[in-house]
């Protein structure tokens, strides 16, 4: 997945020339009266209202839109209602059950001075993204930790790692089984992969409230 800094744009643009529908927010599951491991689990993860509850406590207005398989997440300041960054990717359907494919994460050159930069408007684009996935059924999450160059690939990884996907592949381009990396992701990189609900339950006293 691309990390990275951008100029603002009059606008961008998104896998189909359709506009997206007016946004929503996919809001939490009731829980089932059954007492479960799966309730158990989603007992202690954050919901999608409480990583916009939390945004909202950093000055952060996130907004998700769908159009199809495809999603994006906008992340705007409450203050000044500037775009900060977004995050797009998709929900893909393969043999093993639906992935969650992270496209990509951008932030505007204007959040380079801000210390929440990264680990802070990146991190709940990104939360945003996961928990959509969890709702639609997603149980692992992918991307590309794109290798435009050393200093800037290694520092992608140790965020991502940090954050808690796994390296899963080295996409090179020196062999053929890369070529079809190549084709989904556009480059070259370390090709990572993370549990969705352990990505949640890990980040739980991020957002999760304490009361």
């Amino acid at each position: 997945m691309k990390l990275q800094y951008v100029t603002p744009t009059s606008k961008f643009s998104f896998p189909n020339p359709t506009p997206p529908p007016p946004s929503h927010l996919i809001s939490s599951t009731v829980p089932t009266p059954h007492y479960n491991a799966h309730q158990k689990i989603s007992n202690i993860t954050p919901t999608m209202s409480e990583i916009m509850d939390s945004s909202r406590a950093q000055n952060l207005h996130l907004q998700l839109q769908t159009l199809g398989p495809f999603f994006r997440i906008t992340a705007k300041s409450l203050q000044t209602q500037v775009e900060l960054g977004r995050a797009e990717g998709l929900i893909r359907v393969w043999l093993g059950g639906r992935i969650l494919h992270l496209d990509s994460i951008r932030l505007k050159r204007e959040t380079l001075g801000m210390e929440k930069s990264i680990f802070g408007i990146g991190l709940f684009l990104g939360a945003v993204a996961i928990r959509y996935g969890y709702d639609s059924g997603c149980r692992t999450a992918e991307l590309l930790a794109i290798n435009d160059s050393d200093l800037y690939h290694s520092k992608l990884v140790k965020f991502y790692t940090r954050i808690g996907f796994k390296a899963v592949h080295e996409v090179t381009g020196s062999s053929m089984g890369d070529l079809a990396h190549m084709l989904v992701w556009g480059g070259v990189g370390t090709r990572m992969d993370a549990d969705i609900e352990e990505l949640l339950v890990r980040w739980c006293k991020r957002f999760k409230s304490q009361n």
